[in-house]
């Protein structure tokens, strides 16, 4: 895995996201504070698709002729937004992903800079090849002891409680099999906390728009949700994603990862029903503010997930 600077491939991911804001439609309190910031004007703004932050991904050319990749977003537009993007200041120095140039924060409006790495999202559906380097990376990935002052992936245990909302209040569509099932799904649900728990770098939201691919290597980008954790999270909370945007099915890649080998079964039991509660209740819920586009991409995963989960219980 090779460490460096953030940049997005212009073409971004296909069926996802869309919803970004321009570096023109940024306040120019906002813009003059980037410019401030790195010492240099923007001289041109390439706009950046995929992701689902309502506010800029953008990559800016500065008139000292640096590249730079660019994000911001406002409180007003989407609370949950700014709060993640606050804590990936805080994460940035303490993982092996881009390089934090500049950061600003007024109280509303949050923007962060980094430095640029040449490379592009995978293509997709997902190429065998392109899958390959990727996976590999996350076994490097997972041999990486998680820094100190790095909180536990599993932090906020209420992160994924879908199943114990669901086991309370149904709602309409859910899977007939997952809801003649609601109490026990729930039960394995409680235990993802425990299960996931472990000392290595977890990045917390791998996907195709969290990765870019270089001529020598692979870069993880949006770190926001790094935690420590046990080394085989990040690729079980990939797989309904993998499969969602054509790649093999979670089962298949399971068996044949190094990740999976002496996993516990039912620590991956436990992190694989969260995951799947998560996408199938965040799905039946209304859009977020700024995010008219997610609940799609969740229902898309909730049906790899499901199958998966349905696997590991027999």
């Amino acid at each position: 895995m090779k460490a460096g600077g953030e940049v997005r491939d212009h073409r971004g991911v296909e069926g996802i996201g869309g919803n970004r804001l321009t570096w023109a439609r940024l306040p120019a309190s906002v813009r003059a504070s980037v410019e401030g910031g790195l010492g240099s004007a923007v001289v041109r703004a390439v706009n950046c698709a995929g992701g689902f932050s309502p506010g800029l991904a953008s990559r800016l050319e500065l008139a000292d002729g640096r590249w730079v990749f660019a994000k911001a977003v406002s409180a007003a537009t989407n609370p949950h937004s700014v709060g993640m993007h606050r804590r990936e200041v805080g994460i940035a120095p303490l993982v092996p992903g881009p390089r934090l140039l500049w950061s600003g924060d007024d109280g509303d409006w949050v923007a962060l800079v980094f430095e640029e790495v040449v490379g592009h999202t995978p293509v997709l559906p997902w190429a065998a090849g392109e899958w390959d380097r990727v996976h590999a990376a996350m076994v490097e990935l997972a041999s990486v002891r998680a820094p100190d002052g790095l909180a536990s992936i599993a932090a906020d245990e209420a992160a994924l409680s879908g199943w114990r909302s669901l086991a309370v209040e149904p709602l309409p569509g859910v899977d007939p099999w997952a809801l003649a099932r609601l109490d026990e799904l729930a039960s394995w649900e409680e235990q993802w906390a425990e299960a996931a728990a472990g000392t290595s770098l977890v990045h917390g939201d791998v996907r195709a728009d969290n990765v870019l691919l270089t001529s020598s290597g692979v870069v993880f980008v949006d770190w926001p949700q790094a935690g420590s954790g046990a080394p085989w999270v990040d690729l079980a909370l990939l797989l309904p994603s993998l499969a969602m945007q054509g790649g093999p099915e979670p089962a298949e890649v399971w068996r044949s990862s190094p990740l999976a080998r002496g996993a516990d079964r039912d620590a991956v039991t436990a992190v694989a029903a969260a995951s799947a509660g998560y996408f199938v209740h965040s799905s039946l819920l209304p859009p977020p503010p700024g995010l008219p586009t997610l609940r799609a991409f969740q229902a898309a995963q909730a049906g790899p997930a499901l199958r998966w989960l349905r696997g590991l219980l027999g």
